[in-house]
């Protein structure tokens, strides 16, 4: 079944290439593999379990709870094990509207999994204070926390998640609404904090002072080693009193934040006491929402563009799933495979889509 799927990939990837009468200048996934279809390409399932154990944990979560683990019973029992669960990554990469299952009891259903070791997760486009709050009474081992338009997180529910997290080192939140009361709490419970990424909106238009979130950072997060604020709305008020109450600062971030001048004395402070400093006018071609903050006025973007390097992966985790419907489901001759008369075919109804 494994080398079947590949080999239509392969089919679909030649005749594009027919079509475009041209050869793509870098190599892919696909030509990786093509040569070790010419002479048949080794089991999957002879690998040793560590090393499928590293290869699944480089998917997402929802694409090992909707697809690796339904391969085969020796691939559901590695997905179950604690360990595997350690990172959870719940970046969205498809319109949350289309998809037939809820986020935030899938998000919990992979925390219970972690079986209290959970150390890092990553939540996009959903979340509430509820999920916040399970997450706390689950684990106490949290170090990394990234929070990306979470509209339903609250500062309370920040705030009091963050008394559970004691062990927290880096902490980032995009677009969500937490403000000063939350980073006055992370700050206060998170003594180990070393990285805070708090980045907002980008629109040059609305240039207010708002020195509130800055105060609170240079107050509560005195250990801050590398703190990013895109497009925030502080003053050289804020940024003096970040430089006075984070003197550990080794990295700043400054970019799009329109109210801060680093001419005269305070430029000269930062470019001193500052190893890594980004200006208000730096480019923004590395920061990985710039493409979302071009294109905000049309609405919320797909975001998949961020993160290319989940489309290699993604050619492995289809190998769990399949859909009998689309086009690219063909042999090397281009007709359509017969899933229903298919030996090789797994049942995937072995695990509820909804239940995990």
């Amino acid at each position: 079944m494994v080398t079947r799927i590949l080999k239509r990939r392969l089919y679909k990837q030649k005749q594009k290439e027919k079509s475009q009468d041209t050869d793509f200048p870098f190599p892919t996934i696909y030509d990786f593999f093509s040569e070790h279809l010419k002479t048949g390409y080794p089991n999957w399932f002879e690998l040793p379990q560590d090393v499928t154990a590293s290869i699944l944990s480089r998917l997402g979560a929802a694409e090992i709870i909707e697809r690796a683990q339904k391969v085969c019973t020796q691939w559901h029992d590695i997905c179950k094990d604690p360990l595997m669960w350690r990172s959870i990554d719940m970046r969205n990469l498809g319109e949350l509207h289309a998809m037939p299952y809820d986020l935030d009891k899938m998000c919990m259903h992979a925390i219970d999994r972690s079986c209290g070791g959970l150390v890092d997760i990553s939540i996009e486009f959903f979340g509430t204070d509820e999920l916040l709050t399970y997450m706390a009474q689950r684990t106490s081992n949290l170090r990394c926390l990234r929070l990306v338009l979470c509209r339903n997180v609250s500062d309370e529910g920040l705030s009091e998640a963050a008394s559970k997290f004691p062990l927290l080192e880096e902490l980032e939140i995009y677009r969500c609404y937490a403000g000063k009361d939350s980073i006055e709490a992370v700050g206060r419970c998170c003594p180990l904090l070393q990285t805070f990424k708090y980045n907002q909106w980008t629109n040059g238009f609305y240039r207010y002072v708002l020195d509130d979130e800055a105060l609170a950072i240079a107050k509560n997060m005195h250990g801050l080693r590398h703190l990013q604020l895109v497009g925030n709305k502080l003053s050289n008020q804020g940024l003096q009193a970040i430089l006075d109450g984070c003197p550990y600062l080794e990295s700043l971030d400054l970019r799009n934040c329109y109210n801060v001048n680093l001419e005269g004395d305070l430029g000269k402070r930062c470019a001193e006491q500052i190893k890594n400093l980004k200006r208000p006018e730096d480019s923004m071609h590395d920061y990985q929402f710039a493409y979302a903050e071009m294109n905000n006025h049309r609405g919320l973007p797909n975001y998949s563009s961020l993160y290319p390097a989940y489309h290699d992966v993604h050619v492995f985790s289809l190998l769990g799933g399949y859909d009998s419907s689309s086009s690219d489901d063909c042999d090397d001759d281009g007709d359509s495979f017969d899933y229903a008369n298919d030996d090789d075919a797994f049942d995937e109804h072995d695990y509820d889509v909804h239940t995990f």
